[in-house]
């Protein structure tokens, strides 16, 4: 099960965004300022950081830094969530090393796109040790599914929501919707936490599946 840590000092905000991604499967903890979110690293390492930017006593810009200068884990996927619409805040952000960010307010879907598509990146790295389980389940996937939904599966990945999805592949959103109910029932994936582990076995299908038409 993924872990998910929550910095976010809005109370309102921060167990919204608890419940949507406990209901999706996720194990999520919180803190309410960055100087107790840190502290909660030393316990345990989470599988994802979720960071306002402004709050009291330490912003998110600050914990950031931290986190980035900390090797043990520099290399956390960290989402900043923020209501402030300055670009350049933004860009500050991203040039110091966050990997997305969310403006509020947003929906339910965009919160767990964000975190599925960053949890898919770092997977894709981590499952290449494992080749001949990976193959089973490449085997699997292939078998269940078909090649849209595969197509479908793949943007999931990327992080995109239904309305994304819908404008790439040319369908509708309700065509999405019902492709997201299949994939789920077929792969036994209840939950969006369990939809974006597949997501990562499909970008890797798909990745491995190029590899071998550029070199037959």
């Amino acid at each position: 099960m993924y872990t998910i840590l929550i910095i976010e000092d809005d109370v309102a905000c921060k167990t919204m965004m608890e419940t949507i991604l406990q209901m999706e499967g996720f194990c999520v903890t919180s803190a309410t300022d960055g100087q107790a979110g840190l502290a909660m690293l030393a316990e345990y390492r989470p599988d994802l950081i979720l960071c306002d930017i402004m709050m009291p006593t330490m912003d998110g810009h600050s914990v950031l830094a931290r986190l980035r200068a900390d090797t043990s884990c520099a290399d956390i996927p960290f989402i900043f969530v923020t209501a402030m619409g300055d670009r350049n805040d933004v860009r500050r952000g991203m040039s110091a090393g966050a990997d997305d960010y969310l403006s509020k307010p947003f929906s339910a879907e965009e919160l767990l796109a964000a975190v599925t598509g960053r949890l898919s990146r770092r997977e894709s790295f981590r499952n290449q040790s494992s080749k001949p389980a990976l193959l089973e389940e490449f085997a699997f996937l292939s078998h269940q599914t078909t090649v849209r939904e595969r197509e479908v599966l793949n943007l999931v990945g990327r992080g995109a929501t239904s309305k994304e999805i819908a404008e790439q592949l040319g369908i509708t959103i309700r065509t999405v919707h019902a492709h997201r109910t299949n994939l789920m029932n077929k792969l036994g994936a209840a939950n969006a936490a369990l939809l974006a582990r597949w997501a990562v076995i499909a970008e890797q299908m798909r990745d491995r599946d190029s590899g071998d038409a550029r070199n037959p």
